[in-house]
């Protein structure tokens, strides 16, 4: 016998689920954090790396976008730990499950951000960094003050597309064993033999709809904060 929806539910299973959102951030702040700074690296040997480096950035970027998530995020689950023992003697069979996954989505991310670095530079005309040099700044000092500002004004949009994909991404999360809110949500499923997985599912939707809106809403007032200053340089 079927058993009949109940939007109730929706209500009063999503008490339960919140509590564990904080996992759910934590693992996108860590990947954020750790993914930008490799991207970073990625990013600036495609750019101003040797032949040998940019091949490899390049190399890189490629497997690792081709790669879906999910495989990658076993095969650090799975590999990882065998490579450790291996090579240097470490167990790690013990550690946090969100220390792989952190490794996983950071691989991800990077590969992901270097190409926005990347485009993200190649859109400032070369030759203002040029003229600001040749007025006596030094190179980093150009770049800080020159490029890196219409570079962060560019990057902002895919940025946010990135992210917001992460958000989505990290609910594999669970497949490992991790219980943060989509892992939750699946003990509930669990917990109630099958029923009330519709609800379930879509009381996780409203959570990541409404995280998406909000990284949305939150992108969009500080891109246009950040480019009043470039449409007043160009009315001028």
């Amino acid at each position: 016998m079927t058993r009949p929806f109940e939007p109730s539910f929706i209500i009063e299973v999503i008490p339960q689920l919140l509590p564990f959102l904080g996992t759910t951030l934590a693992i996108v702040t860590g990947t954020v954090l750790f993914g930008s700074m490799f991207g970073f690296i990625l990013a600036r040997a495609k750019i101003r790396g040797r032949k040998i480096s940019k091949l490899l950035a390049d190399l890189y970027t490629a497997i690792i976008r081709a790669t879906p998530s999910i495989v990658l995020l076993f095969v650090v689950f799975y590999g990882l730990p065998e490579l450790l023992l291996g090579t240097i003697g470490i167990n790690s069979n013990g550690y946090n499950k969100v220390f792989f996954v952190l490794i996983a989505f950071s691989l991800q991310f990077a590969a992901v951000m270097s190409e926005v670095m990347r485009s993200a530079y190649g859109s400032v005309d070369k030759g203002q960094y040029e003229a600001a040099v040749s007025i006596g700044l030094s190179e980093r000092q150009a770049f800080i003050r020159i490029v890196l500002p219409q570079c962060i004004v560019v990057a902002l949009p895919n940025f946010a597309n990135s992210l917001i994909g992460l958000l989505k991404e990290g609910a594999l999360a669970y497949t490992i064993g991790l219980t943060d809110i989509m892992g939750k949500g699946i003990l509930i499923i669990g917990n109630n033999y099958g029923a009330y997985a519709l609800e379930t599912y879509i009381a996780l939707t409203a959570i990541y709809w409404g995280i998406t809106l909000l990284i949305e809403k939150s992108f969009h007032l500080t891109e246009n904060h950040l480019s009043r200053g470039n449409k007043g340089i160009s009315a001028s």
